[in-house]
C-alpha cells in the first residue's frame, strides 16, 4: 500500500484529499504546516509528499528545501492556486518533483501520487552527515573546508552509506549500487572501502566506515559526535 504525507493548511480540503485516497487505498498522513510536516517525516517513512505552497509557520517553498538540503529524496508533489510559469520554477527550483494547480480533479492527483510514489525524487543535490558533504552534481566530498580524493567509484560507495547513514549495507547491495550487474570480484571492494577509510580518517571525519562482521559496512558516529 502506498503510503503519503499531506501538508496542507485548508482543514476542508485536507479531510477531502485524505478520504479520496483511503477509497483509492493510500494511506495518507496529515500535516497543517510545514514544521509539522518535517515532524511527522523524522519518525515516519512516506513514499511521496502532497505540499501545499502555502502555509503559516513555514511555507511548502521553505519545507521541500529544507527537506533536499537535509538530502530527503521522498518525491514531492507542489499543490498552489498560483499557475504562471515563475511559480512554477519557484516551486521547481525549491526541490519539488511535480506541480498540480488547484482546483484539480481528485483522479488527476491519485494518477500523480501513484507515479510519484514509486520512485525516488532526483532533486536532491547534498547529502550530509556529521561533518561530512555530499554534493551530487559535482560529485565532490567534503570534511569541513577539506576534499576527499576519491574516484567515482569509492565516491558512489561513499553516497550509498550515506543515503543509509549509520544503518548496516550489505556488500551485495553496495556491489549492486556501485557496479550493478556487470560486478567484479569482491577484492575490488575491499580497495575501495580501504581507500575511503583511510580519506576519512585523514581528514578528521566525524563519521567512521565500520565493518560489520558477516554482513557488510556502515558509516557511524564517532563517540561524542552528533548528526
Amino acid at each position: 500500500m502506498i503510503n503519503v504525507l499531506l501538508v496542507e493548511d485548508d482543514i476542508d480540503l485536507a479531510t477531502t484529499i485524505v478520504d479520496y485516497l483511503e477509497i483509492e487505498s493510500i494511506e495518507c498522513d496529515h500535516a497543517s504546516n510545514g514544521v509539522m510536516g518535517l515532524n511527522l517525516i523524522e519518525r515516519n517513512q512516506y513514499q511521496m509528499i502532497i505540499l501545499d505552497v502555502n502555509m503559516p509557520k513555514m511555507d511548502g517553498l521553505t519545507m521541500c528545501k529544507s527537506l533536499r538540503e537535509q538530502g530527503i529524496d521522498i518525491p514531492v508533489l507542489m499543490l498552489t492556486a498560483r499557475d504562471s510559469l515563475d511559480n512554477k520554477l519557484e516551486g521547481f527550483a525549491a526541490g519539488s518533483d511535480d506541480y498540480l494547480v488547484k482546483p484539480f480533479a481528485m483522479k488527476e492527483l491519485v494518477a500523480r501520487v501513484q507515479v510519484l510514489a514509486k520512485r525516488k525524487s532526483g532533486e536532491v543535490k547534498r547529502l550530509t552527515f556529521a561533518n561530512l558533504t555530499l554534493n551530487l552534481t559535482a560529485h565532490t566530498a567534503t570534511v569541513a573546508a577539506h576534499s576527499l580524493k576519491l574516484s567515482p567509484i569509492t565516491f558512489k560507495l561513499l553516497e550509498v552509506l550515506v543515503r543509509e547513514q549509520q544503518k548496516p549495507v550489505t556488500r551485495q547491495v553496495i556491489m549492486q549500487a556501485i557496479w550493478g550487474d556487470d560486478q567484479p570480484d569482491s577484492n575490488s571492494l575491499k580497495v575501495h572501502i580501504h581507500h575511503l577509510r583511510k580519506q576519512l580518517e585523514q581528514a578528521h571525519c566525524q563519521a567512521v566506515l565500520e565493518t560489520i562482521p558477516s554482513v557488510g559496512f556502515a558509516l557511524k558516529l564517532k563517540n561524542g559526535t552528533q548528526a
